[in-house]
């Protein structure tokens, strides 16, 4: 094993937030003529495309709120809802702004922060994720985005500029998240890793089957506080 890091880097949507839950929530909410869980699958759906255009140069670069909202006009044409106006889809496509943590994030987070600095590492942009922050009461020491470094995940531009931001080796760096791909781009750069199981991701009807041990992660852990645990804190 490692010597502890020194910074833990977290991706967002899915390890520390419920995306799916959240935006199924939304939905219902808003009484829309449309299955929440299958408006919620189909908008994440379209998220690793859109970024592909950016990584690509198809696309300049565009930051995620502008990115959902393209995927959002075409998940509402998807499912012929044609009666909201533009003030009410601006505001559902800020949903992303708002996402509820798993239950356990914000404790864990607070018994990790006492040891290691905390940061966020996600394609999310800087004014999503401080909003997010602020509506959740999520204790980030700074926040870290794609945006700053102009590369989305798993650009290794995005995980070897944690590093480079606080002037540490890679390997003092861990990544914190429920995404096998991000993990093993983050342990191909030298960072450390920690995957997260969240079964539950992809909603109820669609419960992961990839929660397995795998050998390019440091640290396997239930939850956060699971993690802290493991971590001594």
């Amino acid at each position: 094993m490692n010597t502890k890091p020194k910074v833990l880097a977290f991706d967002v949507f899915g390890t520390v937030v419920d995306w799916h839950g959240s935006i199924a929530h939304e939905i219902r909410r808003l009484n829309l003529p449309a299955d929440p869980e299958a408006f919620a699958t189909a908008w994440r759906k379209g998220y690793r495309p859109a970024m592909a255009r950016v990584r690509s140069g198809e696309l300049p670069w565009t930051k995620i709120d502008d990115l959902h909202r393209m995927i959002l006009n075409d998940v509402l044409k998807q499912f012929e809802i044609t009666t909201l106006a533009e003030p009410e889809i601006r505001h559902l496509n800020l949903i992303w702004h708002r996402l509820t943590p798993w239950p356990e994030v914000v404790e864990g987070l607070k018994k990790l922060k006492s040891q290691f600095t905390l940061v966020t590492l996600s394609n999310g942009n800087l004014g999503l994720l401080a909003n997010m922050a602020k509506n959740a009461g999520l204790p980030w020491d700074l926040i870290l985005s794609a945006e700053v470094f102009r590369h989305y995940k798993p650009d290794p531009e995005t995980y070897l500029g944690v590093a480079q931001t606080f002037d540490i080796p890679p390997e003092e760096v861990m990544l914190v998240a429920s995404h096998k791909d991000d993990l093993a781009s983050a342990h191909a750069c030298g960072l450390q890793t920690a995957f997260i199981e969240r079964p539950l991701e992809f909603g109820k009807d669609h419960i992961r089957d990839d929660l397995h041990l795998e050998s390019f992660t440091n640290y396997h852990a239930k939850d956060f506080l699971d993690l802290a645990q493991q971590l001594g804190c």
